[in-house]
């Protein structure tokens, strides 16, 4: 993506009427894409980075698989970030990912079994650091809600 488009799509993803519409569409269209690929496409990592995350249900302990935004971290790790499109509440595979932090992600078509870990205190300080240098408009989702955005770090088991 050329710095201009990314201007423009950091610029209309920052907007109110993103965070209205993108929960009901992006999501749709990776799982689908990405079903039709076999797993080697996802439409919004062609802004950034991208996993499916397969979670365990924190209430009906069932498989639930989420289309996700991620920073690839050195070292094999990666930074999953619960902004929820700057909606009030906490997305629900946070709330997964607390009751049942083993899970698995698809990255660029590849089943990795991870381990999350949720960021607290000056680990989650230079995690959000890098996530805004990484993608500025995490900082308008912020502004946007009193709940502070949940980071978790998920790495290979």
């Amino acid at each position: 993506m050329t710095a201009l488009a990314a201007r423009i799509v950091q610029k209309v993803s920052s907007t109110r009427a993103f965070a209205r519409a993108a929960p009901h569409v992006v999501p749709a269209l990776d799982r689908a894409v990405h079903r039709l690929t076999g797993g080697k496409v996802l439409l919004s990592a062609q802004m950034l980075p991208g996993v499916i995350l397969t979670s365990t249900g924190a209430r009906s302990g069932l498989a639930r698989r989420t289309p996700l935004a991620c920073m690839p971290e050195e070292g094999g790790s990666w930074l999953l970030i619960g902004s929820n499109f700057g909606r009030p509440g906490h997305p629900a595979w946070t709330h997964n990912l607390l009751a049942h932090p083993d899970a698995e992600i698809n990255f660029k078509g590849q089943d990795i079994p991870v381990t999350a870990h949720l960021l607290r205190g000056r680990e989650r300080e230079t995690a959000w650091k890098a996530v805004l240098a990484f993608w500025p408009p995490y900082a308008t989702y912020q502004e946007r809600v009193e709940r502070e955005i949940r980071l978790f770090r998920v790495v290979p088991r």
